[in-house]
């Protein structure tokens, strides 16, 4: 039985992680398990009916990325495609505008992604990685942190509306559910108990599955009993790249977000960085700033093939080559690794809620056909079947020490900033794990309109434009949780202390 570090977006979901290993699991299960209760006690942060991408790298093998993400519905009402559009604006992150309600979910992907990646790499049965989040959602959990402040945008936008949603969230006077507070959702119990007996199908044929299309169905929505079963989690080779004495593996295409990070660790070059030095942070920026701006007019581009687009972008970074790029939701993350050198790293999504919740299951649903930013064709603009654009990145690299580490991140667009530069401190500043994630972050945005730099704590930042300086570690930046093995320390874990993430360790050696 190895043992088995894990970082996860909560310490409920740690201690899941801990609890799975225990029981003999690896690395991939206890990961799976921190995952699925990420996304049953985290309300608005991420929901059951999620997308998720699956990186795992066994040893002595290659790496792969198991493609869960959502899928664009509509194969049996293609009539209603284009419809039922709501949009909302919530104060969140500044302010900003997304679609929600029925027609704004997609089919989720993450349960079959799971699935694939317990039969193929997992050590112990699909059954006993249920078992924690079956026990939080039916005994009761404290609301965390990090779901209390998106409440305080959403509640009323997102959860507001729907008869189902209305009363898990808030209190019979009307108040939001304030940090702390125990949540109980038991038919989210049943049936996550259901899908422990019957295997990820019973969410797509089965009565889960017929449940959440039949709602929708009645009430507009375009997601289907056929859509639900024609899903299917897709094996994927990940984008590499070697940096030093590095290896690294992240999220390939139909996803951006991989590509994204990967090209930004190129294109600040081989050598480095030399540290937080103004110099280097005006690098940094226009480093990010190519990238963003390259993903812009290229990686979201509706007429442009995204494979060839990537390659692109990633051979103009390895040159160095700025100028060529220049003209050119909420989420979980869960990082684990074991001590037979096994690396597991999952990006859950389900955008910013639709704020609907199927009567009688306790499943949320995604609002990813809602997300602005990532349809750029528009709202239901891609075919039915066509896996959906995404900004996740979970990576793993090992180095010629026998290192291991897997890392990832939640926080939309700031996902590739918020890794990329833990990784830029730990493999090339020397910083230990936790000095990497915890170290203050950079991110180049178009905020109001104007090319803009936000900053955290003291960076020495001198820019020319408008700055957003953050005076203490915020969420908006991310949520990195990593955790990495080596034949010389051990097992190492830290969870951004952005968000309100822990480790644990379980198993034996």
């Amino acid at each position: 039985m190895p043992k088995v570090m894990t970082a996860a977006g909560s310490s409920i979901a740690a201690e899941a992680a801990g609890t799975v290993a225990d029981l003999g699991g690896n690395a991939v299960d206890a990961a799976l398990a921190a995952c699925i209760v990420s996304m049953c006690t985290e309300p608005g942060i991420i929901a059951p009916a999620a997308g998720a991408f699956i990186t795992v790298w066994e040893p002595g093998e290659d790496p792969v990325t198991i493609d869960g993400y959502c899928e664009m519905p509509g194969r049996a009402d293609p009539d209603r495609i284009g419809t039922g559009r709501t949009e909302v604006f919530m104060t969140y992150g500044g302010g900003m505008h997304t679609n929600i309600g029925y027609s704004s979910v997609a089919t989720p992907g993450a349960f079959a992604g799971f699935d694939l990646a317990s039969k193929q790499y997992g050590a112990i049965p699909w059954a006993e990685i249920f078992g924690p989040a079956v026990h939080h959602t039916r005994a009761g959990f404290p609301v965390p942190g990090v779901t209390a402040r998106y409440l305080e945008h959403s509640h009323e936008a997102i959860f507001g509306w729907h008869p189902e949603s209305y009363p898990v969230v808030h209190h019979p006077d009307g108040t939001v559910r304030a940090q702390g507070e125990i949540l109980a959702i038991p038919d989210l119990a049943a049936s996550l108990e259901l899908i422990a007996k019957g295997g990820a199908e019973v969410f797509y044929t089965g009565e889960i599955g017929t449940a959440i299309a039949d709602e929708l169905h009645e009430h507009g929505g375009i997601l289907s009993r056929t859509d639900m079963a024609a899903y299917q989690a897709v094996v994927r080779e990940p984008i590499r790249l070697h940096l030093q004495h590095w290896d690294v593996a992240t999220n390939p295409a139909p996803a951006i977000g991989g590509a994204a990070m990967a090209g930004l660790l190129l294109l600040m070059g081989d050598e480095g960085l030399e540290g937080w030095t103004t110099d280097e942070i005006t690098r940094l920026v226009a480093a990010q700033r190519a990238i963003f701006t390259y993903r812009g007019a290229h990686l979201e581009s509706a007429d442009e093939d995204l494979s060839t687009a990537i390659a692109t972008l990633l051979d103009s970074a390895r040159l160095g080559d700025v100028g060529r790029l220049l003209e050119s939701g909420s989420t979980t993350h869960v990082s684990s690794v074991d001590s037979e050198g096994r690396a597991c790293s999952v990006t859950a999504s389900a955008g910013y809620g639709s704020g609907v919740m199927v009567p009688g299951t306790g499943i949320w649903l995604n609002n990813s056909l809602g997300e602005l930013e990532l349809h750029p064709k528009g709202f239901h603009g891609l075919e039915p079947g066509t896996r959906l654009m995404s900004n996740m990145a979970p990576t793993i690299a090992r180095n010629d020490e026998g290192e291991v580490l897997a890392i990832g991140s939640a926080g939309a667009d700031r996902i590739t900033t918020a890794v990329g530069e833990s990784l830029m401190n730990h493999l090339w500043l020397g910083m230990d794990l936790v000095e990497s994630v915890a170290h203050p972050r950079v991110h180049a945005e178009v905020f109001d309109g104007e090319p803009t730099v936000a900053y955290e704590l003291s960076l020495p930042v001198e820019v020319d434009g408008p700055v957003r300086h953050f005076p203490e570690r915020s969420m908006y930046f991310g949520g990195v949780q990593a955790a990495a093995w080596s034949p010389a320390e051990g097992l190492i874990g830290t969870a951004d202390p952005r968000r309100s993430g822990d480790t644990a360790t379980g198993g034996k050696l």
